[in-house]
């Protein structure tokens, strides 16, 4: 070995020491290796068993159950949405804040300052607040919620006034981020936390069930038409100073609810004396003598049984005279009237006569038959029962029910009666509850459908050449028939005070919903010419109102079609519409 360089000239033999040296490092290597491999082995084993659990619970119906933080997270009530997902009720956490005497012990006054300064820093915190009826609790020494729903920065002050005494505990609060919006079918939630009036009531159950928890609940109506609805209400109300109104939409192929106002309306976000006042509601549980609008149910029945059948035959229109009553019409209309004209001018003489000739048997059987004896079948746990005549039926009587007098029910009757008369025949009932389309009930016959084609081309000449005129709106084919009726009082009818009520459908080729609205006491106004009768007031309301919704619920213009009157069209002579 050359003792300068280290190294061992060419040809010398290496060590055998380094040559194991060299093997060793080389299996040490290899065992390392191998290690890796076993440790990658078992991770990706691991990898492997949790992506098939998680592929097994994803598959399985009953996946998994919500855990402890999920069910903190979630409400205790569930949500309600209307039939497109928009929420109308929520619950959310929030706080209240609570009077505990106790707080500082039973020893000495459980307030730090006097009860009248306490009262006064509080109302300054929520002006509403009665400071009187505050300090009386305050000094009263008893437990009670001083006040409900307070917001996080308002909990902030009242804790920095340093009254231990005054506690807010977090509670579940229910809002409607829609306000008024709806409030006479979502009711609200009293403060024991179970729904009341409305469909809060109705669902309260359900709403409560822990395990819905986190799935909202829909409802049959659009938030938009029900916006509509309560927006041309209200101005309609407003433009002729009336005391309330009503109004409904529905699916006449279904029963669905797409729609329903009562007003003046309350909020179900806060509930006072006022809100207590507003929570009757119209549509459902009041009943009216809604008039005219009932002509087209008589003319339908007669049709269906072969009363009428000559739409061109003349009948007499001079008054009826029945022993000391007389039905007369509101202004001459001619000696005659055929079956068009009668309804098109709206005559109580020959209503009434096709009435008598129908009979009261048949006549009372079709009422039935239409629901006009019993409750609204609606959730709503509000619902009228009908002023009905009874069982026997004086000729007089039967008369009077031909063009809507001496019989008393709610809108929604008669919204549904007129989604059978348009539909084909068939009575459904209505409701509030969204449908898929496995759901919708068979319903059951009441008219022909022949009956049903001859009534959509007698509604729908109404709304061209009749009373009906106001509420055409050009391209939706509406048909519909106006009703005005003195409401009824000490003595008799009150001639000043009347229901104004226009009932339609559209469009008339093929009804998909009907509208009915109604005017409380409406009065002559500027806006309605100084008149008072439906053709003014009511009937304007559906012809602003359906060019609003017909294109939210699918129905769009269409000024080439229109159902076919060409057979009846020339029964109404020129000079006569």
């Amino acid at each position: 070995m050359n003792e300068m360089t280290g190294f061992a000239p060419i040809g010398t033999a290496v060590p055998s020491a380094r040559i194991q040296l060299v093997s060793i490092r080389q299996h040490s290597l290899a065992v390392a290796k191998l290690r890796v491999l076993w440790i990658a082995l078992a991770f990706a084993f691991v990898a492997l068993l949790a992506l098939m659990r998680i592929g097994f619970l994803g598959m399985s119906d009953n996946a998994v159950a919500a855990t402890s933080l999920e069910d903190a997270l979630l409400p205790d009530r569930g949500e309600i949405v209307d039939r497109n997902g928009v929420p109308l009720a929520r619950a959310f956490p929030a706080y209240a804040l609570w009077f505990n005497p106790d707080a500082l012990g039973e020893d000495g006054s459980p307030l730090v300052r006097p009860a009248a300064d306490v009262a006064r820093d509080l109302r300054a915190i929520f002006p509403e607040l009665d400071a009187a009826r505050v300090t009386r609790a305050l000094a009263s020494g008893k437990p009670g919620y001083l006040r409900r729903r307070v917001l996080p920065e308002e909990a902030n002050r009242v804790q920095q006034l340093g009254e231990l005494a005054l506690e807010m505990p977090q509670e579940t609060d229910r809002h409607y981020p829609q306000g008024s919006m709806a409030a006479h079918i979502l009711g609200y939630v009293a403060a024991d936390g179970h729904g009341r009036v409305g469909m809060e009531q109705v669902l309260d159950e359900r709403l409560l069930d822990p395990s819905r928890r986190g799935r909202p609940t829909a409802l049959s109506i659009d938030m938009r038409v029900q916006g509509a609805l309560e927006d041309e209400l209200r101005r309609g109300m407003k433009l002729v100073d009336a005391k309330g109104a009503a109004g409904i939409v529905l699916d006449v192929d279904t029963g669905e609810v797409m729609a329903l106002a009562s007003l003046p309306e309350f909020d179900p976000n806060k509930i006072d004396a006022v809100g207590q006042e507003r929570m009757f509601n119209r549509v459902t549980n009041q009943v009216y003598e809604l008039g005219s609008t009932f002509k087209p149910l008589t003319v339908a029945a007669a049709i269906d049984v072969g009363v009428v059948r000559d739409f061109g035959a003349r009948w007499d229109a001079s008054p009826v005279k029945m022993g000391r009553y007389t039905i007369r019409d509101s202004h001459f209309l001619g000696s005659t009237l055929n079956v068009p004209e009668t309804l098109i001018h709206s005559s109580n003489t020959v209503t009434a006569r096709i009435a008598d000739e129908l009979g009261p048997k048949r006549m009372r059987q079709t009422m039935i038959d239409l629901g006009m004896n019993a409750r609204p079948p609606i959730e709503l746990p509000a619902k009228g029962f009908p002023i009905w005549p009874g069982d026997n039926w004086p000729r007089l009587r039967n008369m009077n029910v031909g063009f809507g007098h001496g019989i008393a029910v709610t809108p929604l009757h008669l919204a549904s009666a007129y989604a059978a008369m348009v539909n084909g025949g068939i009575m459904r009932p209505a409701t509030l509850h969204k449908l898929g389309a496995g759901d919708v009930p068979q319903g059951r016959r009441v008219f022909k459908a022949s009956t049903s084609a001859r009534m959509r081309q007698l509604m729908r000449m109404i709304a061209i050449f009749g009373t009906g005129r106001n509420a055409d709106a050009p391209g939706f084919r509406v048909g519909g028939k106006t009703g005005s009726a003195e409401k009824p009082g000490a003595g008799g009818y009150r001639r000043t005070s009347l229901i104004s009520t226009f009932a339609a459908a559209f469009p008339m080729d093929k009804p998909r919903f009907v509208v009915v609205t109604m005017l409380d006491e409406p009065r002559g106004t500027v806006a309605s010419s100084f008149q008072r009768t439906a053709a003014w007031n009511a009937a304007p309301i559906v012809g602003r109102l359906v060019p609003r919704i017909g294109p939210m619920l699918g129905v769009l213009p269409d000024e080439t079609r229109d159902v076919d009157i060409s057979d009846l069209r020339p029964l109404v002579p020129e000079g006569s519409r």
